[in-house]
Formats: structure tokens, C-alpha cells, sequence
């Protein structure tokens, strides 16, 4: 009997692709210092998918519609189509997760990536374009260092 093939961490990578119906993400976020929520991802939506997210270490915090839901290790957070979220870590030490998402959200981050210049206008565009909604681009300036950043430390650009 011939030895298994043994699968690769997945931490800080993706297992499926753009050609798959589903994508799962481990991805992390350091923390930081009290204070105002250090965002993830600006609030949004996604019009035809779902999103979900389950916490392994931390907590993530995720307002989901009106509500505000904290996943702590071992909890799940499940994000409808159609429904305004955003998430981030709301304490001082690391998170990891595990993100299910489409391969539709998938080519919208992997696009993201890829921008050049991430204005306001040109978030919309792209978000219009995988049939979701960046509900709050007009603070994207003011929060860019967190939530568009250029380096590896938000679901812009997980690690």
C-alpha cells in the first residue's frame, strides 16, 4: 500500500478557484489596540451569493443586516445574499478563520488585488461588476491604511 498524499496547510492560502462553485480561505488578522473597530472589509453586500465565516482562534465580529454577531473559536457566522456586512477582530490579539465564499466574491477579491488605485469610484465599479454593493466607499479615504491596504493584513489582501 503506497503512502497518501499529504494536503498542504491551508493557512493564509485558498482551496478551490474561480472555476469552483465554492471557495474556503484560512486567513488571520493580528489585532490591535482598543478603539474604534479596525475594519476587515467595508460594510457591503453581495446580491446572489452567501458568505460565511468560522472562527478557529480569536474572534471576528460580523454585523449581519441590523444585527451584530461575535463568532468566537469554534462559531460560525452565516451571511445571506442580499445582506449588508462587514467583519473585523475586535480584540487586542490574533484571529484566524476559515472564509467560504463563491467563486463569484472570490474574482471580486482577487480583482481588488489586483487594483492599481483603490478610489471610491473605482471599489464601486468593481463591486458592481460581481453583482455586490460597497455600501460605505465615502470613508475608504479615511480608513485606507486599514481596509485598502497595500501589505497582507485584511480581507483585501489575507495571510
Amino acid at each position: 500500500m503506497s503512502s497518501p498524499n499529504i494536503a498542504p496547510p491551508l493557512a493564509g492560502h485558498v482551496i478551490g478557484s474561480i472555476n469552483d462553485a465554492f471557495v474556503i480561505a484560512e486567513w488571520r488578522d493580528p489585532g490591535g489596540p482598543p478603539g474604534p473597530p479596525r475594519l476587515i472589509a467595508l460594510r457591503h453586500l453581495h446580491r446572489t451569493d452567501d458568505e460565511e465565516w468560522y472562527a478557529l482562534e480569536g474572534a471576528l465580529r460580523v454585523p449581519v443586516g441590523k444585527e451584530e454577531v461575535e463568532a468566537r473559536a469554534g462559531s460560525a457566522v452565516f451571511v445571506p445574499r442580499g445582506t449588508p456586512h462587514s467583519y473585523w477582530n475586535p480584540g487586542p490579539g490574533p484571529v484566524r478563520y476559515l472564509l467560504v465564499i463563491t467563486a463569484n466574491i472570490y474574482r471580486l477579491i482577487q480583482e481588488i488585488h489586483g487594483m492599481n488605485e483603490r478610489t471610491p469610484a473605482a471599489l464601486r465599479a468593481v463591486f458592481t461588476r460581481y453583482d455586490s454593493e460597497l455600501l460605505e466607499a465615502q470613508i475608504i479615504c479615511a480608513v485606507s491604511q486599514r481596509c485598502c491596504p497595500t501589505t497582507q493584513d485584511s480581507w483585501l489582501n489575507p495571510r
